[in-house]
């Protein structure tokens, strides 16, 4: 199970489907790092994103790769 998955779990609780892209918000709280922080990631290109209209938003299974990558290079070092 992704962490994007675990955070808008809820949702289908109440018979929506899973979104497909996140806001920031929601990205830092999957991701359990504070809204800056996670500006910072997506600035970097660690986290990635997109901006549809003035609007940024991060692919719900973004949190969970970043991850993947983060513990890939922990495993490598």
């Amino acid at each position: 199970m992704s962490l994007a998955t675990v955070e808008i779990a809820p949702l289908a609780d109440i018979g929506e489907p899973a979104p497909v892209l996140l806001t920031v918000e929601e990205a830092a709280r999957c991701l359990r790092v504070g809204r800056t922080t996670c500006y910072a990631l997506i600035r970097t290109g660690e986290l990635e994103s997109l901006t549809i209209g003035g609007l940024r938003r991060v692919p719900a299974d973004a949190p969970a790769a970043y991850l993947a990558r983060r513990r890939a290079e922990r495993h490598a070092a």
